[in-house]
């Protein structure tokens, strides 16, 4: 398949988009903004991203907690006690990772 002007300008397109997340902080950094002079302005957020941080974790819990309807015979397709007990374990690190950062203006003090 020969490559065309559209698809040829969209592949450029998406490897351009494709690296922003790399290229922005790197770019910032260029340029003398810090990353806590730019978080600085989120600050009057906090409450909010808490608020929905803190939502999404509650219904990550219920939805990997939670009784399951139907019970799966060992060796079904449906049967997977691995990766439920790998999402439980990212579950946790999570919510462990959550709440350091959450905490993060009341321990700085010692750190720094």
């Amino acid at each position: 398949m020969k490559a065309t002007g559209p698809v040829l300008a969209g592949s450029v397109v998406s490897g351009v988009l494709a690296s922003a997340c790399c290229l922005g902080p790197l770019v910032f950094t260029l340029l003398g903004v810090s990353g806590g002079a730019l978080s600085h302005r989120f600050e009057p957020l906090r409450p909010y991203f808490l608020t929905s941080t803190y939502g999404l974790l509650a219904s990550a819990f219920y939805l990997t907690y939670r009784p399951r309807e139907v019970e799966c015979l060992p060796g079904e397709v449906c049967a997977m006690p691995r990766a439920n007990r790998l999402a439980k374990v990212l579950l946790l690190i999570g919510t462990a990772l959550v709440l350091l950062t959450t905490a993060f203006p009341w321990y700085s003090q010692y750190l720094f």
